[in-house]
C-alpha cells in the first residue's frame, strides 16, 4: 500500500515531505506575534515583516533538511521509527540532493537577510548568521545540539526569543520588554512541540546515541517539561496585562486553554504511534495560541 502510494507520488511530494510542513507553524508565530507589537508601537513595516517571515521559514525548512540528512547518516531513522516518514530513510531523496538542497535554501536566507540587514544594523546580519550556523549545528557538526541534549534550548532561543524579538527589531530598531516577555509563551509553546518528539522517540534515539533531554532525565521529567511549558505560557499573560497592555484582549489565548488541558492529558496517557496525533495538535495549539496573543495585542 505505502509503496503504491510513493511510486503515484512526484519528487516535488517528496520535497514538500521533507520540509515537514507542519513544522514550518514554527516559524509562522514568532513574525505574527513580534509584527503585531511592531504595528501596536506604530513601527509596522509590512515588507520587513513579509521578508523576515520568508527567512524563518526557509531557516526552519533549512534545519528540517539539515536533521533529515544526519538523521540518517548517523542512523537514527530507521525502520522501527514510530514517527512520520523520512525522505532519505526511505531513498525517495539522495544525500547528495539533500546536501545540495540545505546549500539552495540557506543561500536563499543570507541573500534575502540582506535587506533586513541594509534596512537595519549590523547587529540583524550577525542574528541572521548565527540563526543559519545554528539551524545546522542543530543535527551536524562534531558537537550537534538535537544529539548532546540542547535542541529544547536551540528551539526556545530562535523560535522564541529570536524569532519574536528578531522580528520585532528589524521593523523598530529596537527592543522592549513586551517583546521580550511576549517571545517566552511563543517559545514554550514551539519548544513543546519536540518535546513531545523526543518523548515519543525517547527509546529510539537512546538506541542511537542521541541524548536529547528526554533520554538524559526520562519520560516523568518530559511530561513534566512540557506541563511547566504549557502553564507559564498561560501566566505570562498576567504580566503583560499588568505591566504593558491592561486591555482583557491581552487574555484572548485562554480560549485555547482547553485544548491544552487535552494536551497535557494526552501526554501522560498516550503511547508510540498515538503521540503522533499528540505532536500535531501541540503544533496547531501553538499557532492557535500565537493568533489570538497577537490580536490581544492588536485590539
Amino acid at each position: 500500500m505505502i509503496e503504491s502510494t510513493l511510486q503515484k507520488s512526484s519528487k516535488l511530494d517528496y520535497w514538500i515531505m521533507a520540509s515537514r510542513p507542519k513544522t514550518l507553524l514554527a516559524a509562522f508565530v514568532p513574525v505574527i506575534v513580534g509584527s503585531s507589537i511592531a504595528y501596536h508601537d506604530g513601527k509596522f513595516q509590512p515588507l520587513a515583516a513579509l521578508v523576515a517571515l520568508i527567512c524563518a521559514l526557509l531557516i526552519q525548512t533549512g534545519t528540517n533538511f539539515v536533521n533529515d540528512l544526519y538523521d540518517h547518516l548517523k542512523g537514527t531513522d530507521t525502520e522501527e521509527r514510530v514517527g512520520p516518514q523520512r525522505v532519505l530513510a526511505s531513498g525517495l531523496i539522495s544525500p547528495a540532493e539533500m546536501k545540495r538542497a540545505i546549500v539552495i535554501t540557506f543561500g536563499i536566507t543570507f541573500l534575502l537577510g540582506l535587506y533586513l540587514v541594509y534596512i537595519s544594523t549590523y547587529i540583524t546580519l550577525i542574528i541572521g548568521i548565527v540563526s543559519i550556523l545554528a539551524g545546522i549545528a542543530y543535527t551536524a557538526g562534531p558537537y550537534p545540539l538535537a544529539y548532546n541534549g540542547l535542541g529544547d534550548v536551540f528551539v526556545f532561543i530562535f523560535f522564541g526569543l529570536v524569532g519574536t524579538i528578531g522580528t520585532y527589531y528589524v521593523q523598530a530598531l529596537d527592543v522592549t520588554p513586551l517583546a521580550v516577555w511576549a517571545s517566552i509563551p511563543v517559545g514554550a509553546l514551539i519548544t513543546n512541540v519536540l518535546v513531545v518528539n523526543n518523548y515519543r522517540d525517547i527509546d529510539q534515539d537512546s538506541k542511537a546515541g542521541k541524548n536529547t533531554l528526554a533520554v538524559k532525565y526520562g519520560k516523568k521529567f518530559t511530561r513534566i517539561q512540557y506541563v511547566v511549558f504549557t502553564v507559564v505560557s498561560y501566566l505570562i499573560l498576567f504580566v503583560v496585562y499588568f505591566t504593558y497592555k491592561k486591555s482583557i484582549f491581552v487574555f484572548l489565548p485562554v480560549l485555547s486553554l482547553p485544548l491544552a488541558i487535552k494536551l497535557v492529558k494526552m501526554i501522560y496517557t498516550f503511547k508510540d504511534q498515538q503521540l503522533n496525533k499528540t505532536l500535531e495538535l501541540t503544533a496547531k495549539l501553538s499557532a492557535i495560541y500565537g493568533l489570538l496573543f497577537a490580536a490581544g495585542i492588536l485590539l
